[in-house]
């Protein structure tokens, strides 16, 4: 009984930490141009993605951005908001 409830902590502590995304806000404030610039800085997007991630945000107001763990997405996510985007870790 002890190790079946050890096993199930480890796997609810595990699925919090995997399977995180950015979610990136529209906002009135920053223009495409730099929006698509912090995508490729900081999330390592191409130009494609970039532009797609962008648009996608502008039209239905949010887009994941990147997606990974918890410790992965922190410091983008970070970054992001100190540039001045509206973003998430969810």
């Amino acid at each position: 009984m002890v190790k079946e409830k050890t096993e199930q902590r480890t796997k609810d502590k595990e699925a919090i930490s995997e399977g995180k995304d950015i979610i990136l806000f529209n906002d009135d404030v920053n223009s495409f141009d730099f929006v698509i610039e912090t995508l490729i800085e900081v999330c390592e997007h191409d130009l494609l993605q970039a532009e797609q991630c962008t648009l996608i945000a502008h039209y239905k107001g949010k887009c994941a951005v990147k997606s990974g763990t918890l410790t992965e997405l922190k410091p983008p996510s970070d970054e992001m908001t100190r540039r001045g985007l509206s973003v998430i870790i969810q």
